[in-house]
């Protein structure tokens, strides 16, 4: 919540080829064959090339940061793309949505989430590994919570779709008109309920494009700020970009929803 992401080649001898074939499997072939003049052979099927590969990840010669450009900063966002990060614009700026996308990679991979793109995060793009599920039979389409490591992932038809930076509650008190609480994001299974479009006003604040989970008080939602400590009042926010879209990939009635550390 905010208080106030694609020869043919003339196939010479094929007529004796087939006929030779032909005549051990069906009677009388041969002597046909021999009085008969024969039949125009069908060419060879024309062979396609073969689609390109994937273009292949290049580490950058620098460390890449927020605020750097060029090529090398569009290699990554890219590579940040195919693997299913959300980065922005593919546009060879390194921008706050560039960073969020960097957070996720770093937090999934189990590195320190610092935001640069150094040596060892560079070999991780390299040679990724996809992060775990904890509930691999938990539905095709469903979404993961790990707050511990602080990134969301969106399944479907049980293959990675979406993997974004998230904020959580994190045991802290706070007050509000309302009157005071702890904020904590309440682990568990539960399942989508309904989605809100835009900035919805809430007793704690405001939240873009709630997809909620619980009622209508826990929600995955959009929030200017999303640090990598932890920041909400129990609700699971994502960075601004991927919310503008996040409610289009799931359906946002009965899509399980596991919170877990």
């Amino acid at each position: 919540m905010r208080k106030f992401w694609h020869m043919s080649v003339a196939a010479s001898g094929l007529v004796a080829a087939a006929t030779i074939a032909l005549a051990g499997v069906v009677p009388g072939i041969a002597s046909a064959a021999t009085t008969h003049p024969a039949a125009t052979a069908r060419p060879a099927a024309v062979a396609h090339p073969a689609q390109p590969a994937a273009k292949a990840y290049v580490p950058a010669r620098r460390t890449l940061t927020v605020g750097k450009s060029g090529s090398d900063v569009r290699a990554l966002q890219e590579r940040l793309t195919q693997l299913k990060y959300f980065p922005g614009a593919v546009d060879g700026e390194f921008s706050q949505n560039t960073l969020e996308a960097v957070w996720a990679f770093q937090e999934a991979q189990g590195l320190s989430a610092d935001g640069a793109v150094g040596p060892q995060t560079e070999r991780a793009l390299v040679s990724p590994h996809a992060p775990a599920s904890r509930y691999p039979s938990g539905g095709s389409t469903r979404i993961e919570v790990n707050l511990s490591r602080r990134f969301l992932v969106l399944y479907k038809n049980n293959r990675v779709a979406l993997i974004s930076h998230v904020s959580a509650g994190g045991g802290y008190y706070y007050c509000s008109t309302n009157g005071c609480a702890y904020a904590h994001t309440p682990t568990g299974h539960y399942t989508t309920q309904s989605f809100m479009p835009g900035w919805v006003k809430v007793p704690l604040g405001e939240m873009y494009n709630p997809v909620f989970f619980i009622g209508s008080a826990y929600a995955i939602h959009g929030d200017t700020y999303v640090p990598l400590q932890p920041a909400s009042h129990g609700c699971v926010r994502i960075p601004m970009d991927v919310a503008n879209f996040f409610h289009t990939m799931v359906n946002t009635h009965d899509t399980p929803v596991y919170i877990y550390y």
